[in-house]
């Protein structure tokens, strides 16, 4: 489910899971947190296998979740582990990230995308809404007007749009080449700039609130899976 590939200083971090368009399981998010953790490379670059990036959690797991609490407070400890990574971690969108893709594309220091790149938080569609670290970062990255348009609606959102509001900060045939750009780049000084721009305070207890929001939402959603 999650492949990596070391090309000189970039370690590339694969979701690859096509046929389920890379939707994560409690399994790859463990394998996705040791990627981003258990590397010495200066940047990461993490992308999805065929024609999306990222669905998020995979709805059948979401479905028979046990405790989705535990579940939603795991997913914000991946995010956490990707924000915190002592690499420079980029995400290259080419294709759809939706829910939890979005959020893991959020946590990531740079976003790129491809023309191709869509963004939707489909939660909210299903009773639901994502609940890695989502609803602290998607407003401290495009403003509180537009974070609530993109939750409350769950409309897909383009790579244009997406630009404009700063979702992406790029688009390009080939958003790896953004990673080889700033690998090219003093290492030290990129993970002391990394540090003092991630500097933040107060997210523990945001998260701990959004973790419960999901479980007490989760307890009354009905799931279609036909």
């Amino acid at each position: 489910m999650i492949t990596t590939e070391r090309a000189e200083d970039v370690l590339i971090v694969t979701l690859d899971r096509p046929e389920r368009r890379n939707a994560l399981t409690p399994s790859g998010l463990d394998a996705l947190e040791a990627a981003v953790t258990d590397t010495d490379a200066p940047v990461v670059y993490l992308r999805g296998a065929g024609d999306a990036f990222c669905a998020g959690a995979d709805l059948d797991v979401v479905a028979d979740l046990e405790d989705p609490r535990a579940f939603a407070a795991r997913g914000q400890v991946v995010a956490r582990a990707i924000a915190d990574s002592e690499s420079v971690v980029v995400a290259g969108i080419d294709g759809a990230a939706r829910g939890g893709g979005v959020e893991l594309a959020l946590a990531c220091d740079l976003r790129v995308g491809t023309p191709e790149a869509t963004f939707a938080e489909t939660g909210v569609k299903l009773g639901l809404f994502g609940a890695w670290g989502g609803t602290a970062r998607l407003p401290r990255v495009v403003g509180e007007g537009e974070a609530m348009d993109i939750a409350l609606s769950g409309r897909i959102v383009d790579a244009e749009a997406a630009l404009r509001m700063g979702l992406i900060s790029r688009i390009t045939d080939d958003p790896r080449a953004v990673a080889d750009e700033l690998a090219a780049n003093d290492h030290g000084a990129l993970g002391v700039l990394k540090r003092r721009l991630r500097d933040d305070d107060g997210r523990t207890e945001q998260e701990r609130r959004e973790a419960d929001a999901f479980a007490d939402l989760h307890a009354a959603a009905e799931f279609d899976r036909t």
